[in-house]
């Protein structure tokens, strides 16, 4: 059964979370748009966001039911989660949708809450467990996120969207919780 499950990225501080649910963000919209067309979407508050810890995301997110026809979208951290539990797992989906994907890359800026998530290598074995691999990003995003989006797009094989004006898919970067480009990949 197809289903979707978005993972959100971890803010700096606990005073910058903004839980799932809330109306200014893109993940809360794309899942009211994929329910309005019957995909069951799942869109978990990982623990603790702010510092990530792999075992934690993994044990929560392996409360989804993920299959064959499942679609994943990591934004940011969320990204980087499921690229490597997907690694670890050899766990089959159908697409893998990343929206500026975090890495730990040299010299990564205010990215220390993250350390522990981001540690681990990357499996190329992925892109013949997925039939199709997207990254979003941004010309706005810094040089160490279009890093990332290059390791991402060699290892994996991935195509890569850029859109304007999207800075880092944040309500406040985006100034609109709405994402049609994404609903449109998630669709096709």
């Amino acid at each position: 059964m197809r289903n979707c499950i978005i993972i959100h990225g971890s803010p700096a501080s606990p005073e910058k979370w903004v839980p799932i649910g809330d109306k200014k963000r893109w993940i809360t919209w794309t899942k009211e748009e994929l329910e309005k067309r019957d995909i069951t979407t799942y869109t978990p508050n990982m623990p603790i966001p702010w510092q990530p810890i792999y075992a934690d995301w993994r044990k929560e997110f392996e409360k989804m039911p993920i299959n064959e026809d499942t679609i994943l979208i990591g934004h940011s951290a969320g990204g980087a989660f499921v690229v490597r539990w997907l690694g670890d797992t050899g766990q089959k989906v159908k697409k893998l949708i990343l929206v500026s994907p975090g890495k730990n890359i040299g010299n990564y800026p205010n990215a220390e809450h993250n350390k522990e998530l981001y540690d681990f290598t990357i499996n190329s074995k992925i892109k013949e467990q997925v039939n199709e691999i997207i990254i979003f990003t941004s010309p706005e995003e810094p040089p160490h996120r279009q890093e990332n989006v290059l390791i991402y797009q060699n290892l994996l094989g991935a195509q890569v969207v850029s859109l304007g004006g999207r800075g880092h898919y944040t309500y406040d970067h985006m100034g609109t919780d709405e994402f049609p480009e994404l609903l449109e990949e998630i669709l096709n």
